[in-house]
């Protein structure tokens, strides 16, 4: 399999640790590994923050415009739709308090879905008056037939709420297609990306999806507390923030006149942000992404699929292993979920050969990203096959 860029010489400056073989992260899916130029960014930071001196006007504000800045570019959207909060569950919430919903109306989700995915619609469905539906999974993955039949014949679906890529089996849905069915219909369309954001590119130029909840600490492989929403621009201004901070509002940014009290929104998504943002893990995150940004989202897609399609391709000939993840590469991104007969015991051995990875749903969890090589592939299936 060939590589779309130098994946040895990107672990050997960003990955030390793996390039001296310490250990090998197959556990993004859970925890993305912080690149070294992202750890240099935000140790320097903290510095800097430790000696409030040494901090400029620069050290604020602008950092968190950039991220949005870089963001907006990764996704193929504008800053002005990007509000910066610190986990997914804050743009779900958003979506399931804030879209224009109500009594008669149903939004639809799928079984298997990640809790975080679904706590919000229940909550939010029971304060105001929808009702939230899951529709009953096709095997292991989101009927999609089924849910486009319904958005498609039944007028009371007016919300559709999905995660992009299964937590659990790696399952990716056809994001484009559900999301043209929404809005050929006025049917509103939350997606939860965390999952597949980072593993595989996303342009919301072409994906019709009115709100988007992504976590970094992920496939963005950035600290914990960065996150965003993307929410459409034209839903923007009819959207009324479920939340209000102090820099939400249109008179927020001057700081002169804070006791004269302006409650009118801002005119773009950071309307939806609410407080002060953990500002030295939105600098960690920018370095990331800049890096991502430089390798490319297309070609990082590239080497995820074909490091998971080899590493699926593999994992069929053990012997009484059922794979979860899809063959299709359409259809699936970073994770490569099997069940085998000694879950507990298969998952003890590879902890043993130093390969991170976790267990959900009593199945492997294997995630890959773009600084594994096709050696650390071979590694876990020798492990496996002993």
């Amino acid at each position: 399999m060939s590589a779309p860029y130098d994946v040895a010489a990107v672990r050997r400056r960003e990955y030390p640790w793996e390039a001296r073989g310490d250990a090998v992260h197959f556990d993004h899916a859970s925890i993305g590994v912080i690149p070294q130029r992202a750890r240099d960014a935000v140790a320097a930071y903290n510095d800097k923050r430790a000696e409030m001196h040494a901090m400029r006007a620069e050290d604020f504000f602008p950092q968190l415009d950039r991220s949005r800045a870089l963001i907006a570019q990764f996704i193929g959207a504008s800053a002005e739709e990007i509000a910066l909060t610190t986990n997914t569950s804050w743009g779900v919430n958003l979506a399931a308090y804030a879209l224009p919903l109500g009594p008669g109306d149903i939004v639809l989700g799928s079984e298997g879905e990640f809790p975080a995915n679904v706590y919000p619609w229940m909550a939010a469905a029971k304060q105001r008056g929808f009702t939230f539906e899951l529709v009953p999974m096709r095997g292991f993955a989101v009927d999609e037939d089924e849910i486009l039949r319904r958005i498609e014949t039944d007028p009371r679906v007016k919300g559709v709420a999905l995660s992009w890529v299964s937590f659990w089996t790696g399952y990716r849905i056809d994001a484009k297609r559900i999301g043209t069915a929404c809005r050929m219909r006025g049917v509103c369309f939350a997606m939860d990306t965390i999952q597949g954001l980072g593993a595989c590119a996303l342009d919301v130029r072409e994906v019709p999806v009115d709100i988007v909840s992504n976590g970094a600490q992920k496939w963005l492989c950035s600290p914990w507390g960065a996150a965003f929403a993307y929410v459409r621009k034209e839903l923007i201004a009819r959207l009324e923030p479920p939340a209000a901070g102090w820099l939400s509002q249109a008179s927020a940014g001057d700081f002169a006149r804070f006791l004269d009290y302006d409650p009118a929104w801002r005119d773009d998504a950071q309307r939806f942000e609410v407080g002060s943002l953990p500002i030295q893990d939105f600098v960690g995150m920018n370095a990331t992404l800049e890096l991502f940004l430089e390798l490319g989202p297309d070609r990082i897609e590239q080497h995820v699929l074909g490091i998971t399609g080899e590493l699926r391709r593999a994992l069929l000939g053990l012997p009484g292993a059922v794979v979860l993840t899809p063959e299709r590469s359409a259809t699936r991104a970073g994770i490569v979920a099997l069940r085998t007969p000694d879950v507990a015991g298969d998952s003890a051995r590879l902890r043993g050969s130093g390969i991170v990875h976790s267990v959900r749903e009593g199945a492997i969890r294997l995630a890959p990203h773009f600084h594994t090589l096709p050696s650390d592939v071979a590694r876990v299936v020798r492990t496996l096959r002993s």
